[in-house]
């Protein structure tokens, strides 16, 4: 697969998003290095573990000088203009039971980011791997449109910083000023019983789909090149940037997209558990992203249903979800100046 040129350029401060990461100077990567054939610990005994094939590391292609940034460099503008959010959420019922409920949510397009989580540009599974490129020319027209509103998008594809090193989306989320966290910020946000029960899909065994699991080694590189990285678009894998960057820039409203649902946008340092300890409005957007689920493996259902129940877990117990076309239009009227007709002679 060829890579794609990343465009230079920026976005504006406000909330969140999770989504993808688009390689640099429209170059290959080199070989990744192999670690050694690991097993999930993922959601044993009431914790969660990072799976152990994130060791290694990417042999890095060079950067043209004209990517580089030698201070950092300027932020996307403050812009008018309101998103519509259709949130949904999960709430306790009568004998155990939970029903879902909606609300109408406006987030103003500057308080806005779209983090995109971990869609790397390949994956050991390759079940999960079909189903990304699946999610990806979707997930970019998305990110176009909330980039083009004057959303900031924050490209998060962890452990392939390297690649970005130097280039203006890296410096943005790099060099922010740094903020004291209300909370301290994990590396790894494990699952916390004084919120939720433990996850409803059983990972310990197996993670993946594939009829004949393969090497559980590590195959990625960046992030995926149908994603494009433009404009005042940002890169960071750290949660301490993250929140750094949104504080100075007025973002306090998250949206996350991106892989995976059971794994990284719950536990990473800048995903579901830890922004919303830090007290930023999050949500997931729930067409654009997917859970690691074996049918094989215990409640014995299918992938999609997998993927849907870890979705209610999260409605339940952390945060609302919308649907990704919130974020291709904003509220007619929001973003004025609303200019007077002209005059007839």
């Amino acid at each position: 697969m060829r890579s794609k040129r990343i465009l230079l350029g920026g976005i504006g401060a406000g909330m969140i998003v999770v989504v993808g990461f688009a390689s640099l100077s429209g170059q290959s990567p080199g070989k990744v290095a192999t670690p050694a054939i690991g097993k999930f610990s993922q959601n044993v005994n009431g914790k969660t573990t990072i799976p152990p094939m994130l060791t290694g590391s990417p042999t890095v292609p060079s950067i043209a000088p004209d990517a580089r940034s030698a201070t950092a460099p300027p932020v996307r503008p403050v812009v008018p203009g309101d998103f519509l959010l259709k949130t949904r959420r999960q709430t306790a019922a009568d004998a155990g039971l939970w029903a879902k409920s909606t609300a109408s949510t406006p987030w103003k397009v500057s308080e806005t980011a779209i983090l995109v989580c971990d869609m790397w540009d390949d994956i050991y599974c390759q079940m999960a791997a079909q189903r990304i490129r699946v999610m990806v020319p979707k997930m970019n027209a998305v990110l176009s449109a909330a980039r083009s509103h004057g959303a900031m998008i924050i490209h998060c594809p962890s452990g392939t910083m390297t690649m970005y090193e130097g280039t203006p989306f890296r410096d943005r989320l790099k060099l922010a000023p740094r903020a004291t966290p209300p909370v301290p910020i994990e590396a790894w946000c494990s699952e916390d019983s004084k919120v939720e029960p433990p996850l409803p899909i059983d990972v310990s065994k197996s993670a993946c789909d594939d009829p004949v699991l393969g090497p559980v080694v590590r195959r990625y590189s960046r992030q995926h090149p149908g994603l494009d990285i433009a404009g005042y678009d940002g890169v960071s894998d750290s949660g301490e940037e993250i929140y750094s960057f949104c504080r100075a820039n007025g973002i306090r409203n998250i949206a996350i997209m991106g892989v995976h649902t059971n794994m990284c946008i719950l536990g990473r340092s800048f995903g579901i558990r830890q922004m919303t300890r830090l007290g930023m409005n999050v949500v997931l957007v729930r067409d654009l992203t997917d859970a690691m689920v074996d049918p094989r493996e215990k409640p014995y259902v299918s992938h999609a249903r997998g993927t849907e129940m870890i979705i209610e877990h999260i409605e339940r117990y952390w945060c609302p979800t919308v649907l990704s076309n919130d974020f291709l239009e904003t509220i007619p009227g929001s973003a004025g100046p609303i200019m007077p007709p002209p005059m007839l002679p």
